[in-house]
């Protein structure tokens, strides 16, 4: 139980609200109330004023979810064979979406399978009711904390040079910010591996590096990639915190284990947008193909149009790569010209470099370079 904004009080479980009724509550105007087992509570609600309140997925007794309409509530019943609740209030953890084995009996197998059925209203309006839950929910994590974005490829297999690398980053971020990748395999994992073990020092990450090695792909079983990397977690189980955000639309790449918070979405341009929204501290772009190059450019939009207060540093990893091989640079350093976001966009050949510009720890002789570059 928790209060909101204003007059709104959040009710999560019956013990919550059991607990303000016996302490004499009689209005539940601003009260939202999710996943309720409230067959057994019709005699109490006949005692309150529920005008104003809002049901979301709750169970009533025969009757009293129309006399809770009636009586002036907004009543939003569980959608039939959705097996998401449209109504959570809080972010997912990586044992909520893989909750059993094998995996394609998991909670995160069974929702991406009903998300491919034929779209009808009642899924649709789940999914929608859905994200916006997790919106909700996602707004409230990150309250209070600094968050810094990593974006690569997420093609890269466990024991690749780059994966390493995207390990170390999150775990040099992982002391001072809280790292946000978009959930997936690859970069994303490497870097949530990074971080969540930033507590420990550098040769506890080689370590685990290696154990991951031994499956170094979700092909073709994405169980087994799972299970090494909560083998990684259950030997190292006070890790830090990280956020991830994946989405069921790309159902072919598993959300990896390693962020402590996960936001997983339906849709996938919304939370292309908030993953881009939220990393106030900045965003790295390790190299990566079309989906990295599209970040880097929505990012890029932001920037562009905001004031200097708004502008969060972009910082692209390998000059080689970013010049030559994808030269993303030249265009982004050509939008950046004149504008607010000028200085803030950066190109590093090392992780030190890297880590150095979004946890404010000074300028490199090789980011003056390319910032300064007409």
């Amino acid at each position: 139980m928790k209060h909101t904004r204003g007059r709104v009080v959040e009710v999560d479980s019956l013990a919550a609200f059991d607990l303000r009724l016996a302490r004499g509550v009689r209005s539940l105007d601003g009260w939202h109330l999710r996943g309720l087992d409230l067959t057994s509570r019709g005699p109490i609600l006949g005692k309150v004023e529920v005008a104003g309140a809002l049901f979301l997925g709750c169970q009533f007794g025969d009757g009293d979810e129309g006399a809770m309409r009636d009586r002036g509530a907004v009543v939003f019943p569980t959608i039939p064979d959705a097996p998401v609740d449209s109504y959570r209030s809080k972010l997912y953890t990586a044992r909520d979406l893989y909750d059993v084995t094998p995996y394609d009996r998991s909670f995160d197998a069974r929702a991406h399978a009903w998300s491919q059925r034929p779209a009808d209203p009642d899924s649709a309006l789940a999914q929608a009711l859905h994200d916006h839950a997790v919106d909700e929910a996602l707004g409230r994590w990150v309250k209070d904390r600094r968050l810094v974005g990593v974006m690569g490829a997420h093609a890269l297999a466990r024991g690749e040079v780059g994966y390493a690398d995207a390990a170390r980053l999150g775990h040099a971020l992982g002391g001072s910010l809280v790292v946000a990748t978009g959930g997936g395999p690859g970069a994303m994992e490497a870097a949530n591996l990074g971080a969540w073990l930033s507590r420990q020092p550098g040769g506890v990450l080689d370590e685990a590096l290696g154990m991951l090695a031994e499956v170094p792909s979700f092909r073709p079983d994405i169980g087994a990639w799972a299970e090494a990397a909560f083998a990684v977690l259950d030997k190292w189980p006070d890790g830090g915190e990280s956020l991830g955000i994946p989405t069921w639309h790309y159902g072919h790449e598993p959300p990896n284990p390693f962020a402590s918070a996960i936001a997983k979405y339906f849709r996938n341009a919304t939370r292309e947008a908030i993953l881009l929204e939220i990393c106030d501290a900045g965003i790295v772009f390790l190299p990566g193909a079309g989906g990295t190059v599209q970040e880097i450019f929505q990012d890029a939009c932001e920037n562009y149009y905001a004031d200097e207060s708004s502008v969060a540093p972009m910082v692209l990893v390998g000059e080689a790569y970013w010049t030559e091989q994808v030269p993303a640079w030249p265009l982004l350093r050509a939008l950046a010209k004149g504008r607010p976001m000028e200085p803030h966009v950066h190109l590093v050949d090392t992780l030190e470099e890297a880590a150095g510009v979004v946890s404010g720890a000074g300028t490199s002789a090789s980011e003056r370079r390319h910032t300064n570059r007409s």
